[in-house]
């Protein structure tokens, strides 16, 4: 999923707001040269206009003026600092500035935006399929351990509409999901498969639950924590709400070399190495680290790995 070029925080200005229509229609139409000049003249009737912004900084990317999306996603972020559209990512990505987390409200929006149709899109379209490798992987952990597939309280982090949650409901006595997202909190409600919902920041909830001594013998993110920069803070999180002998399973987009980067799909891929890294920091043993492919990118596989750790 791309930034949110289709976030319209209006101006206050009905001219400028018109221009910036055109804009998108001249985008829309393949005439970015006409779209620039036209978020051009949007921006002269107001300085300030975050959407018109950044529509300035794509536009200016697919014309092949780094310089000049770099600018203009500067003053895109400067406008709206909550960042919804997602500058500070576009920036990160350009190398215009170190790589850091990503900013919530442009997350929320994110899939805000895509909660109605991601179902369809991420299954029918993408080939998803981490809940179900997921649920296998803990299946084979469970075997391996003599232990049988069966878990009295089940976390699942970044819930989303509920796909893990599927998953893994046939084999967990409590199911909780959260995630940041309202949108997604609302799609997965309606699949009437969670004991409890929330919408809250993962790690804001985890440090909660830790305080309220809430504890669980499983804890799941398909395809999450691609949005998370550095993982050694939300495995440490994660691992504190574990039981003993508990287990932490997850997948992340992977690449070969070391620490973290950015893709232009503007998901963090991780190296194995920070991997380890960050379940060895947190005190969870690995039982099982491999390279998959949860999904695929116009129709190509994206490389991932999978983890399944366990309190000690």
């Amino acid at each position: 999923m791309q930034p949110l070029s289709t976030i319209l925080l209006s101006s206050g200005d009905l001219a400028a707001d018109r221009r910036f229509e055109w804009a998108r229609d001249c985008a829309a139409k393949g005439d970015l040269l006409g779209a620039a000049d036209l978020l051009e003249q949007a921006l002269e009737l107001a300085p300030n206009y975050a959407s018109a912004w950044f529509m300035l900084g794509e536009t200016a990317e697919k014309l092949g003026d780094r310089d000049r999306a770099i600018a203009a996603y500067r003053r895109a972020l400067a406008a709206e600092r909550e960042d919804r559209h997602g500058a500070l990512m576009c920036l990160m990505r350009l190398g215009a500035t170190d790589i850091s987390g990503m900013p919530q409200a442009y997350v929320r929006s994110l899939f805000d935006h895509y909660a109605p149709a991601f179902d369809g899109a991420l299954v029918g379209g993408l080939d998803y399929r981490a809940p179900v490798l997921l649920r296998d992987a803990v299946e084979a952990a469970c075997q391996a351990a003599n232990r049988p597939m069966r878990f009295g309280a089940m976390l699942d982090l970044g819930c989303g509409t509920g796909l893990a949650g599927e998953a893994f409901r046939p084999h967990v006595d409590w199911l909780v999901g959260v995630d940041l997202s309202p949108g997604m909190i609302a799609q997965a409600r309606r699949k009437t498969i969670y004991d409890r919902l929330q919408t809250e920041d993962l790690i804001a909830f985890l440090r909660a639950e830790e305080a309220a001594r809430s504890f669980y013998h499983l804890a799941v993110a398909a395809d999450v924590f691609v949005y998370f920069a550095d993982l050694a803070e939300i495995a440490a999180a994660a691992a504190r709400v574990l039981e003993p002998d508990g287990l932490l399973a997850f997948t992340v987009e992977a690449h070969a070399g070391d620490g973290v980067i950015l893709r232009d799909t503007l998901r963090f891929a991780h190296s194995e190495a920070h991997v380890r890294a960050a379940l060895d920091a947190a005190g969870l043993s690995i039982l099982s680290l491999r390279e998959i492919s949860t999904r695929t990118e116009k129709k190509i596989p994206v490389p991932g790995l999978m983890a399944v750790a366990r309190r000690g």
